[in-house]
């Protein structure tokens, strides 16, 4: 299989992209070029290798949860720049024009 200058335009237009000329013929090359390094991949025997989910191996990072005693309100609250009984203030970052 092969791309030709019209697939590439045929892209270009469902990106909303426009490219000149030599753009085109370029990209056509880039692209069959890609295809070509693809079909060598399809040549290997992958009847031995397993599928991945991921393409990296993950560990669970996680920690074991733990129940432990927390900071209380006064604690947490007498080195905030302002609060309100049990609650921080905050500048309002949100702005909501009911118009």
């Amino acid at each position: 299989m092969s791309v030709t200058i019209k697939d590439v335009e045929h892209i270009a237009k469902l990106a909303r992209l426009k490219f000149s000329d030599e753009e085109l013929k370029e990209f056509t090359g880039d692209m069959n070029k890609i295809l070509e390094y693809m079909e060598k991949l399809n040549e290997l025997d992958t009847s031995k290798v397993e599928p991945l989910s991921h393409p990296v191996e993950q560990v669970n990072v996680f920690r074991e949860d733990k129940i432990r005693e927390s900071i209380d309100s006064e604690d947490a609250l007498k080195n905030a720049p302002k609060s309100d009984d049990e609650f921080f203030k905050v500048p309002k970052v949100i702005n909501v024009d009911n118009k």
